[in-house]
């Protein structure tokens, strides 16, 4: 035993005195080649730019389930003029963007920082020369102006293009699509009526209705939610398809409110997460429980639906999805309702 000892003694010792092999794996190591900047050409290579950004109504925010803001159309211009994929993210203040900057997590700061600034107000990490140069190259001095004056247009020209039906054709009827109304209000439970007031608001009737962002048809169904519906490209325009897919929506939206007891503040509160987002809802419920409101009424929530176009509202710490332009939600809703009651009174 004592002799074997002494062989694994003279083993250890010359293969310790021979050099030994380096097991670190090449993308640990720490050597000056391997810290090189990630700049332009390496953003061109991935294909994609990443920058951050926080809510507001200058930056980015969504809005019927699309993206706006005057620096994010204006990033996305940039990331098309570089043949590259813009990846937006958001960060909750000025001081995380920065961070995220200082240790290579981003590529550029998309908010109008006052001073320091590349352009816009932007930021770019000190390591990247070429995007800076680029940037630089690229930009004109009237760019943002153009951009918000662009937004701006989108969102004062009629939201919807249609045709404008008569809100009430004949005696005794709403539409020409009452019979699908009332066939497939029964998916999601809801008065054929209240269906009929709400697609009144959403197209007037008009089958054929498409609006600059994409929605389509008599409810106006964004193009990705009629997928996640499961109603396929070709149909989205098809009015049976169309209204079944919407109330298989609606049915969807109730179970997300389904903490809602009272069935007629649920469905308030569901059409206005089907015009202004879920999420949106949920931020303004918050904010309305935070201030001893009742977060279920549709009454107390309203403001607050409206207040989220509003700094010290959006950018509250209850707040998860940021700016939202309200003041369209809570007249999508109240006009919906108004249009209901003259339909309970008129349609039997």
């Amino acid at each position: 035993m004592r002799h074997f000892s002494i062989v694994i003694l003279l083993l250890c010792l010359v293969t310790g005195c021979q050099q030994q092999k380096d097991t670190t794996p090449p993308w640990a190591t720490n050597s000056s080649e391997d810290l090189q900047q990630f700049d332009l050409s390496d953003i061109e290579q991935t294909g994609e730019l990443i920058a951050v950004t926080m809510y507001g109504p200058d930056t980015y925010y969504d809005y019927h389930g699309h993206h706006l803001g005057a620096h994010y159309l204006l990033c996305e211009q940039l990331a098309k003029h570089l043949g590259v994929q813009l990846r937006m993210e958001v960060c909750r203040d000025s001081a995380e963007m920065v961070a995220r900057l200082e240790a290579d997590e981003a590529d550029i700061a998309v908010y109008p920082f006052n001073n320091d600034s590349i352009l816009f107000g932007w930021k770019v990490g000190d390591n990247k020369p070429e995007l800076i140069s680029e940037l630089k190259q690229w930009s004109q001095p009237d760019m943002l102006d153009n951009m918000k004056a662009y937004e701006h247009r989108l969102l004062t020209q009629s939201r919807v293009r249609h045709r404008v039906y008569a809100p009430m054709m004949s005696k005794g009827a709403i539409s020409r699509y009452d019979q699908l109304f009332k066939r497939h209000s029964r998916t999601c439970n809801w008065d054929w009526r209240l269906l009929a007031a709400q697609c009144y608001q959403e197209s007037t009737f008009d089958s054929n209705a498409q609006s600059w962002a994409g929605a389509k048809g008599l409810m106006q169904i964004m193009p990705g939610t009629a997928e996640h519906l499961g109603l396929p490209k070709d149909q989205i325009f098809n009015p049976e398809q169309n209204i079944a897919a919407a109330t298989r929506l609606l049915r969807e939206l109730e179970h997300h409110l389904s903490d809602v007891r009272d069935r007629n503040e649920r469905q308030n509160l569901v059409l206005a997460a089907y015009n202004g987002g879920m999420n949106h809802v949920r931020d303004a419920m918050r904010l309305a429980e935070r201030d001893k409101r009742n977060p279920h009424s549709w009454n107390d929530v309203r403001p607050y639906i409206l207040k989220l176009s509003q700094r010290e509202y959006y950018q509250d710490t209850l707040v998860h999805y940021g700016y939202m332009r309200g003041q369209e939600t809570a007249e999508y809703v109240d006009k919906i309702r108004k249009r209901y009651q003259i339909y309970r009174r008129s349609i039997r």
